[in-house]
């Protein structure tokens, strides 16, 4: 189909990362840079900021290979869909999108059991050098000694009243209770059930309980 560039000549080309489907980022380009991009198979952009061509990866050896470019029903705008070297972002994170605005209940769930999942991908098929394939073939006893650390962590963080602090040790315990879950065959929905039920346990009722 024809596509349609702007005024400046120029076309927005969101890229998407082709396993994951996660967007990477959103970049610009004329028709010189879609062309290479077709004929080389890795994305290079217009960088509307330098006003030059950029081939992604150029200096930091992030390249994006190419499997796929959509335009959309109008013809102004295209999804490109690689398999990337490395970060996408030039601040070293996967993607651009990392600032969070808003989130959902249920998206916040979904994105705990992706990051569940991710863990447990770790422990099914171990990667070479990855610090979660790492405390899984140390076994339960290295696990909850992490767990335990960072336990620790947090509570010296938030008797200090730090809270940028508490949130990292906080998120780093997460991590940590997630693997347990995964050795210990846990599953997120089982503790969100638990969590679900809490309200029509009378306080005192659960104490005794926990006796």
């Amino acid at each position: 189909m024809e596509l349609k560039f702007d005024e400046k000549g120029l076309i927005p080309a969101v890229v998407q990362d082709f396993y994951t489907k996660e967007v990477l980022t959103l970049a610009y380009m004329n028709e010189e840079s879609l062309r290479i991009t077709e004929e080389e198979g890795y994305t290079c952009f217009w960088s509307r900021s330098r006003q030059e061509l950029w081939r992604k990866g150029e200096t930091s050896g992030n390249k994006q290979r190419v499997v796929s470019i959509t335009a959309d029903c109008d013809g102004d705008s295209l999804v490109i869909e690689v398999i990337k070297d490395g970060p996408a972002c030039h601040t070293g994170a996967e993607s651009c999108f990392f600032n969070n605005i808003y989130q959902s209940e249920e998206q916040t769930a979904f994105s705990y059991k992706g990051l569940y999942d991710l863990i447990e991908g770790r422990k099914t098929d171990p990667k070479e050098g990855s610090y979660t394939t790492y405390l899984f073939e140390k076994g339960m006893d290295k696990i909850l000694k992490k767990v335990g650390e960072e336990n620790t962590e947090v509570i010296i963080a938030a008797a200090k009243g730090d809270k940028a602090e508490t949130i990292y040790e906080t998120a780093d315990l997460a991590y940590h209770v997630m693997v347990m879950m995964v050795e210990a065959g846990i599953d997120i929905k089982d503790v969100t059930a638990e969590l679900a039920s809490r309200h029509v346990i009378d306080k005192k009722v659960k104490q005794e309980y926990m006796k």
